[in-house]
């Protein structure tokens, strides 16, 4: 009896130090693995430095294979994401964003996520008539960031960069609206001038919108309508020279008055307060 307990106990000895071992060999291994991460880290770093953001982003993917549950391996999912940015390859950087929004949804930096993301499709908007879906995309990562992290940095260049986007949106609705009305379609152009006044009262082709408005109905007949528009028009615009274009609609003899209007040198147009923020 006393045998077998002892060769108990001595099995047991063997497995605990077997256990010990291997144990050390995880914590050696884990440590080397770290080491070869971080290398790679820093080599992508060095790499980013270069210009050269392909090679860089496919280093920093390779560290953040050799060790997913290291702290560094969202980071180097971001700075991957950040090396295609910088190379203009948006495709490859709305991906990567993606998939780092999918595997590290609680990381401390994910206002900076949507940041990238909604500026790559930002960057991709070349003509308001074509690219609609960055134009939508982007507004939707803007509006999203001003929601979920108002304090930020983030948040404050959104609301500048959701200006533009409307002035660009208006201006494809004012482009539409002009198409059908030289092709003498009234009521996709009203239609069109009328989604302008009501969801774009802030842009600048607000004054146009309401002019056409008054000059379409009145037109076709509908002169109470097109007094309406003539009204809104010169409530919130007489000095414009929609307003003056408008109202010789319903009196060609008028001349309007000769205003010399100072003007302001420090004031900013939108393009150029947009421009003066740094990305």
């Amino acid at each position: 009896m006393r045998s077998i307990n002892f060769y108990l106990i001595l099995t047991f000895v063997f497995f605990l130090s077997c256990a010990k071992e291997e144990k050390n060999v995880e914590v050696i291994l884990e440590k080397e693995i770290n080491l070869q991460m971080i290398d790679a880290y820093e080599e992508g770093i060095e790499i980013l430095e270069t210009g050269d953001g392909l090679l860089a982003a496919k280093k920093f993917s390779e560290a953040e294979l050799l060790f997913p549950q290291s702290i560094w391996a969202p980071r180097s999912a971001l700075m991957a994401a950040y090396s295609y940015y910088t190379n203009e390859y948006h495709n490859d950087t709305i991906y990567e964003i993606e998939r780092f929004l999918k595997t590290y949804p609680k990381h401390p930096r994910t206002d900076y996520a949507y940041y990238l993301l909604a500026i790559s499709y930002y960057d991709q908007i070349v003509d308001e008539r074509k690219d609609l879906e960055a134009i939508l995309k982007s507004k939707e990562y803007f509006e999203l960031l001003i929601k979920l992290y108002p304090k930020t940095d983030y948040a404050e260049d959104s609301m500048f960069k959701l200006e533009l986007i409307n002035e660009i949106l208006a201006s494809k609705e004012m482009y539409l609206a002009k198409y059908y009305l030289d092709k003498q379609k009234w009521i996709p152009a009203i239609n069109r001038y009328k989604y302008v006044v009501e969801k774009y009262n802030d842009s600048i082709f607000i004054e146009e919108a309401l002019h056409r408005l008054v000059e379409i109905h009145y037109r076709i007949g509908l002169q109470e309508e097109a007094k309406k528009y003539a009204y809104l028009l010169g409530y919130n615009y007489q000095s414009s020279e929609w307003y003056e274009m408008s109202y010789k609609i319903f009196n060609s003899s008028y001349k309007p008055l000769e205003i010399k209007v100072k003007k302001d040198k420090n004031k900013k147009t939108l393009i150029q307060r947009i421009k003066s923020k740094i990305f």
